[in-house]
Formats: structure tokens, C-alpha cells, sequence
């Protein structure tokens, strides 16, 4: 994608209603105000933000099974929110969004109180956290592969599904990760980075 991504753009690609682009406005909005205050997202990022943070997110709605909406869905790592949060906007379902920094937790929760969207904040390590189960897992530029499954496993059913947003070293993720789990996995090119990868897992058992 060349060029910077603008909010207009945005709205059309993902064929976002009034509505609900007002929800992603004012999430940009706050972004860039707490962004002065804490290091929510790289700096140099938010020039680009509707398709660095927003569009990177927004695409996994197309890998989400759009008829067993609405999902319980686990973000892992989520930081500023992404892409949980923007998945929650989008309706994908109960975001349950696992963050161990408290002021990114703060600034979710206010997020999410301005926006009236279905997600909770667990301000937590997630290995501390009482497991329950979940439809989905998400994360991005979290941890390794092998270490979100070891992590996350404890939600799965044997019906939950993976969305990963990974770097141009996903295949080198996956082969270290099948040592110590078993899967499915489809790996799709990122539509917002030209060398980001979109793994979707299934069929997930360790070892």
C-alpha cells in the first residue's frame, strides 16, 4: 500500500458505517492525546495510524467466521488495544483484552467507555488469570508463536481458533512452535504491512 492512509480511506475499505466510524474517531482522537503522556504505540507511527494501527486490526474481521458471531474473543498483549478494540468496534463479539501495564489499561478502559463497545480489561498476567473458554484468540507483535500458544492454551477449546498478526519471520515461528504443539495453520499476506503475515491456527493441541 503506498501513500499514507487517511480516515476517509479507511472507512471505505471496511465499508464502516457513521456510526461506527465515529467510534474510530474518537479512539484516533484519544490515541493521540494519551500518546503525549505514555508510550502507547511508536511515535512515528501515528502518522499513518488508519493503516499502521487501524486497518493492521481491522483486516482479521475477513478471517473471523461472520456467522458464529458474536464471539468471546481473548486479545492477548493488547497495549493500545489492537487489535482487540478494534475488533470489539467492528462487533466481532466480547473482547476480553489481557494487559499487565496499567496505564494502557486505563486508557482502554476509557476507550471503552466512550464508545459503549462489549469488551473487558484484565490488567494481569495472563498466567495468573482464572482460565474460561474461548472462541478465539488474538494478539499482536505480542510474543513467539510457541509462547502465545503455551500462554493462551488454557482457554482453548478444542473448537478455538487463532488470528496472529506476525513479521516476515512467521515460517521460522511456526516450525519452533511445532515442537511443542500441534496445528492447523493458514498463513495469509497482511493487506496494511507488505512484509506482515496473518496466521490463522486451528486444531490446536500441545504436546
Amino acid at each position: 500500500m503506498v501513500g499514507i492512509m487517511s480516515a476517509e480511506e479507511f472507512q471505505k475499505i471496511n465499508n464502516v458505517s457513521r456510526e461506527t466510524m465515529d467510534k474510530f474517531i474518537c479512539y484516533s482522537e484519544m490515541l493521540i492525546k494519551w500518546q503525549k503522556a505514555i508510550n502507547l504505540v511508536s511515535d512515528n507511527s501515528l502518522s499513518d495510524m488508519w493503516r499502521r494501527h487501524f486497518y493492521d486490526s481491522a483486516q482479521l474481521i475477513e478471517y473471523i467466521d461472520q456467522k458464529k458471531q458474536p464471539l468471546k474473543i481473548l486479545d492477548l498483549g493488547s497495549g493500545a488495544g489492537f487489535p482487540g478494540l478494534v475488533l470489539s468496534i467492528l462487533g466481532a463479539g466480547e473482547v476480553h483484552l489481557i494487559e499487565g501495564v496499567g496505564k494502557k489499561c486505563s486508557f482502554m478502559k476509557q476507550i471503552i467507555q466512550k464508545t459503549k463497545i462489549d469488551a473487558i480489561v484484565h490488567n494481569e498476567r495472563i498466567e495468573n488469570m482464572d482460565a474460561f473458554p474461548v472462541d478465539l484468540i488474538t494478539s499482536r507483535a505480542c510474543a513467539d508463536l510457541g509462547k502465545l500458544l503455551s500462554l493462551t492454551s488454557k482457554f482453548m477449546t478444542p473448537d478455538t481458533k487463532c488470528l496472529f498478526l506476525k513479521g516476515e519471520k512467521a515460517q521460522d515461528e511456526i516450525e519452533r512452535a511445532k515442537r511443542s504443539a500441534e496445528f492447523k495453520v493458514d498463513i495469509y499476506k497482511s493487506k496494511s504491512e507488505e512484509t506482515g503475515m496473518i496466521l490463522s491456527l486451528s486444531q490446536i493441541r500441545l504436546k
